[in-house]
């Protein structure tokens, strides 16, 4: 009796099967890919379809009254070329200072590299500081007014070199991904400080490298506002300035159309086609970009996972 007992009871399920399980995770993954996706997706065939369409919801899947006047009326000005250039260098250059900036302080503030470094408390804590305390827009303006760095693209990059948020994690992954035992083996055979860095501990330090690449890059790609301010010349504005640039131009042709000759309508056909293909032509580059480094990214943020 009691044999049965416990038999039947053995075959209670105590949670559920892997089948059901797989089957869940698979839908939950199935929907929110279709959250990040579809905006995207959605984007892209009202960049092709008439915008009167869009707005009357009857795009939902497929585009309607398929047309290219959105981005023929974008790479019709002679700045776009220049925009994207601008943006390219821009992004790079910053990319390659931002990260190198980055590592450079992180590393000396790590334990990895010395418990003893005299000040180090001290100047975790005077960055933390800096994250809720700013001098906001105006003095950073004077500041780089008064350096002579307007209308220098070192505008962009100088003032937020360290993003402490960013440091913070290269930091934390160096104290719990880099074994201490590793760079002190390296200075017993006489390595220096310096070469230790850049022999051991940055090729270790790739997956998170490619991390803050990514932050970097897309920080800098989209950025326009920075730019607005401090590079007031046309022929260094970046791709999203340029695109700005345009936008406000054809809205303002269209308003104008409508006072005058009564065209407003198809103007305002053309404006909107032209806020949707922007969006596609500012976010390209960065989404053909990513595959490519998706393993590091991936990579990077689980390296300072706690293991088990």
């Amino acid at each position: 009796m009691n044999h049965a007992a416990s038999s039947s009871s053995s075959r209670v399920p105590s949670g559920l099967s892997d089948r059901t399980s797989d089957v869940i995770l698979i839908a939950i993954c199935t929907i929110i890919v279709l959250l990040v996706a579809y905006p995207l997706y959605y984007v892209l065939i009202a960049s092709v379809s008439n915008p009167y369409d869009v707005y009357a919801g009857k795009t939902f899947l497929v585009p309607s009254e398929f047309t290219w006047t959105g981005y023929q009326a974008v790479f019709a000005e002679s700045s776009i070329v220049t925009g994207y250039l601008n943006s390219i260098k821009y992004t790079i250059i910053g990319t390659i200072f931002s990260v190198a900036i980055l590592f450079l302080t992180a590393y000396p503030l790590s334990q990895t590299a010395s418990k003893d470094l005299p000040g180090r408390k001290f100047f975790n804590i005077f960055f933390i500081i800096t994250m809720y305390f700013g001098g906001g827009l105006i003095p950073t303006y004077l500041v780089v007014r008064q350096t002579g760095l307007m209308n220098n693209m070192w505008a962009l990059f100088i003032p937020g070199g360290v993003a402490v948020g960013n440091m913070i994690i290269v930091r934390n992954f160096f104290d719990n991904s880099i074994p201490r035992e590793i760079v002190e083996a390296a200075e017993i055979d006489g390595a220096s400080k310096w070469k230790t860095f850049t022999n051991i501990v940055l090729p270790l330090s790739r997956p998170i490298m490619a991390v803050m690449v990514v932050f970097s890059m897309v920080a800098y790609w989209n950025d326009w506002f920075t730019a607005m301010i401090y590079l007031p010349g046309v022929e260094k504005a970046p791709l999203p300035l340029v695109l700005r640039g345009i936008l406000i131009r054809s809205s303002a042709t269209a308003s104008q159309a409508s006072t005058i000759s009564g065209g407003f309508a198809e103007l305002n056909k053309i404006t909107e086609l032209i806020k949707f293909a922007s969006i596609i032509v500012a976010a390209a580059p960065m989404l053909i970009f990513y595959p490519f480094v998706q393993k590091y990214f991936e990579r990077g943020f689980m390296a300072g996972a706690i293991k088990g």
